[in-house]
């Protein structure tokens, strides 16, 4: 006896198939509930179990008040030793790039001055940056540099490379012969600020992962504290255990 296949399981095949063949791309909005319906010629609560179905699986997600949009490959990130960020990103395909917000000096607050393990107000460096995979923005970065290790961060020249390079390893590096290793990073989920939310184009109700780091230069002093949102959508963080692959 054949077995009867229920209609919302055909809808999102068929829904599924289409995303597979590029005809709705990633971050792509579907057509309505209603749209869907006319379409398929069903009612709407068949469509929802159909969106339902492509949700769990995760092809695609719903925006309270947006509409349905095809889910974008998630990209892996994996919590080492070294902060790699760019050569993760291009060894699953992507390209990463940064753009950069804002370079200035600020008072450590509380935060910033146990990360760093500084006294507070003490005069720090900040460096924002944008995030992108294949042009789409998928991070925000706060990096926090103690002035007191790094007296003329803001020299012209130095500023100069920072800009060219876009690199905070290959800064430190370059300009001061410092390796940029990760000593501990803790992860926690939250809703997105409003600020972010406009850089990482989300609403206002999505999840972010945010990703407090702490890194230090080869003789084990603290040289930065970093503060990063990710899309919740589109990176997954994970420790690595085998940390050999990043010496």
């Amino acid at each position: 006896m054949r077995e009867i296949i229920p209609i919302y399981i055909q809808i999102a095949d068929q829904l599924r198939e289409k995303i597979l063949q590029g005809v709705f791309g990633a971050g792509e909005q579907l057509p309505t509930e209603t749209n869907l319906a006319q379409q398929f010629r069903v009612n709407r609560h068949t469509i929802r179990q159909a969106i339902g179905l492509l949700k769990n699986e995760g092809w695609i997600r719903v925006e309270r008040g947006r509409g349905t949009f095809v889910a974008a490959r998630t990209i892996r990130y994996p919590i080492g030793k070294r902060v790699r960020y760019t050569q993760t990103l291009k060894a699953q395909g992507w390209q990463a790039q940064f753009e950069l917000l804002r370079i200035l000096e600020i008072s450590a607050d509380i935060a910033i001055s146990k990360g760093l393990e500084i006294g507070f107000g003490e005069r720090v460096a900040l460096v924002e940056r944008l995030g992108f995979a294949n042009d789409q923005p998928i991070s925000v970065s706060s990096g926090y540099f103690p002035l007191k290790r790094f007296p003329d961060f803001f020299e012209p020249s130095h500023l100069q490379i920072l800009e060219t390079e876009k690199s905070i390893s290959r800064f430190l590096y370059q300009v001061y012969g410092c390796d940029h290793i990760r000593r501990s990073t803790a992860v926690s989920a939250r809703l997105v600020q409003p600020q972010d939310a406009i850089l990482l184009q989300l609403s206002d109700n999505q999840p972010i992962l945010l990703a407090e780091s702490v890194n230090v230069d080869q003789g084990g002093n603290v040289i930065e504290y970093g503060v990063t949102r990710f899309r919740g959508d589109r990176m997954e963080l994970f420790f690595q255990n085998d940390l050999t692959q990043y010496h």
